[in-house]
This record gives C-alpha cells, sequence and structure tokens, in this order.
C-alpha cells in the first residue's frame, strides 16, 4: 500500500502538523497519524508506508503500559468510532478520539545518554540545556543519571534546546517542576522495561496538555505520542559502545543518510531513495516488535 501523506475528510480540520492531522469532533479530537515523516524539522519525500500505523499503535501499547499516568486516550478501538470516520477505512490503525487539553508550549525531553543536540551543546559549553557534566563525556555516553532538558515546542522550524529556568518563565515555577518530575519518571521507567527487552532508550520526548474539563480541576494529561521511533533514540543493547553512534530502531538512520548527502537544511531537502524508505520503514516494525511482543495491525 502506498504512504498516506494527507488525508481529506469532511470534518473541522484543527491542524495540521508535522505528521498528525487532528479534526475537530466537537466534544473531543480525531488524531490521525499520516506516513510523513521529518528530519531537522523538514517534512521529507516521500512518506513511508505503514509509519503512521506503527506510531499510533506504539503510542496506544505505551499510553496503556502506563495505566497509573493520566494520558489523552478516549477510544481506541475502530469499531467504537464514529460512523462518519470509519467510512474512511484508510484511517484504521492509525487513527485515536482523544480528549482536548490546552497544550502546554514546551516539549519535555529525557536524556539519559549524551547523542544529538545534547552531545553538540555539551561539546561547545561543557552544558546541556544549562546542566553542568562531567568532564571527559563523548558520544552516547551514559550519564550518571537522566536529565530534563525542555525544549520549545515549534510548529514550523527548529525547536530549541532551553534551560530549565527559561522553561519556569514560561508555564511557571509549579507546572515546571511537575512536568520535569514525570517527564523523568516515565523515562526511568520505560527505560528499565525496554532494557529488559534488548533496547536502550537513548533519550525520549514528550508532550503534555492540562485537561481544564476534569472533574479534579485542571490535571496534567501526558498527550500526542508516547515512546515512539519518531520521538526516542531507541538503540539494541547488544550493539552498544561508548564513542560511536550505535545502529538505531528510529528515525536516526534518516538523519544519517540525509548528512551523507551534503544537504544544508535550509533548501529543499533531496528525495529519500527507495533503499532508505523501506529500510525505515523495517526499523519501525522491528521496534514495535521487540518492545510490545506483538505484530503492528497493518
Amino acid at each position: 500500500m502506498p504512504a498516506l501523506l494527507e488525508t481529506s475528510l469532511p470534518l473541522p480540520l484543527a491542524r495540521r502538523g508535522k505528521v498528525r492531522d487532528v479534526y475537530d469532533l466537537g466534544e473531543s479530537f480525531l488524531f490521525v497519524a499520516t506516513d510523513r515523516i521529518s528530519a531537522f524539522d523538514v517534512v521529507l519525500s516521500p512518506g513511508i508506508p505503514d509509519k503512521g500505523k506503527i506510531l499510533t499503535q506504539m503510542s496506544t501499547f505505551w499510553f496503556q503500559h502506563f495505566g497509573d499516568i493520566e494520558n489523552h486516550l478516549l477510544e481506541t478501538e475502530w469499531d467504537a468510532f464514529p460512523a462518519e470516520v470509519r467510512a474512511h477505512r484508510d484511517l484504521r490503525g492509525r487513527s485515536v478520539i482523544v480528549k482536548k487539553c490546552r497544550v502546554v508550549p514546551v516539549e519535555c525531553v529525557a536524556r539519559g545518554y549524551l547523542v544529538g543536540s545534547g552531545l553538540k551543546e555539551y561539546n561547545e559549553t561543557g552544558h546541556v540545556c544549562g546542566i553542568e557534566l562531567e568532564k571527559g563525556l563523548t558520544t552516547a555516553s551514559k550519564l550518571p543519571e537522566p536529565i530534563f532538558t525542555p525544549a520549545t515546542k515549534e510548529e514550523t522550524g527548529h525547536d530549541e534546546n532551553i534551560s530549565f529556568e527559561r522553561m519556569c518563565t514560561i508555564v511557571g515555577d509549579d507546572l515546571a517542576a511537575e512536568l520535569r518530575d514525570l517527564t523523568l519518571r516515565i523515562y526511568q521507567r520505560s527505560a528499565e522495561y525496554a532494557e529488559s527487552k534488548g533496547i536502550i532508550i537513548a533519550d525520549t520526548k514528550f508532550e503534555f496538555g492540562i485537561d481544564e474539563h476534569s472533574s479534579r480541576g485542571n490535571i496534567v494529561v501526558w498527550i500526542d505520542e508516547a515512546l515512539t521511533p519518531d520521538s526516542s533514540r531507541f538503540w539494541p543493547a547488544d550493539r552498544y559502545a561508548i564513542g560511536k553512534n550505535p545502529p538505531s530502531f528510529d528515525k536516526q538512520f534518516v538523519r544519517d543518510w540525509l548528512e551523507t548527502t551534503g544537504w544544508d537544511k535550509a533548501s529543499k531537502p533531496p528525495e529519500l531513495p527507495e533503499d532508505v524508505v523501506m529500510k525505515t520503514r523495517e526499523k519501525y516494525i522491528d521496534a514495535f516488535r521487540t518492545l510490545t511482543g506483538a505484530e503492528p495491525d497493518l
């Protein structure tokens, strides 16, 4: 089946993100994960067939795995969706119905290993998002303990790593502290689970919202996606070594290919070749199988 790059439903479109199309169902939202793929904050072409299904089903697995943490899911079973949604069978497996929440405008990132933008910042300053780290760390070094490194949430352009103090000025001290603690708690628990399956979660990012309609007052809700190959770095534990980037189960494979092309990250990106598309699809499926012990419904 070809990649699904965009949806057009006879429903009010709330927003179209880099990957997800969000429709307004009145009391709730319909989240549809397309097969679009982005890297370096740019949507690439072509898409990755079935990617949206894998992302949706993996997020659902993690949200349900952490049943004690409030999340945005209202309905995940296709047969229980409204008839006007079920009329579009290509949405099956890639859609969920979720609560309407006020989105916290900061991405909450947990890092257990030094890599990516964190490594770059460390090499330049010895800090990551204002946190001073010990000297002598290198690519893929495991940190003494996971750190919280928030980032601005940009619809277009590049997200920007910020300090915890800057986050406090954006969302307030109490909420910032609550989200920091929750982020690190989810990360540590998910990393322990993943390690039991042979996968290292090097880092991951979460998004949260505020449910303003809860009977318990305004409460923090885990939203968007959960511990997917789009939002995390997954490494095979048996191939991990300090000093080099391990092979990954995530879209780092696409980033690595782009780095070989000479693309300046400002102009139109190059087209992904067929072998990169199919290998990326295989990596997403492998991550799903390894972490959930099940086959994705494709």
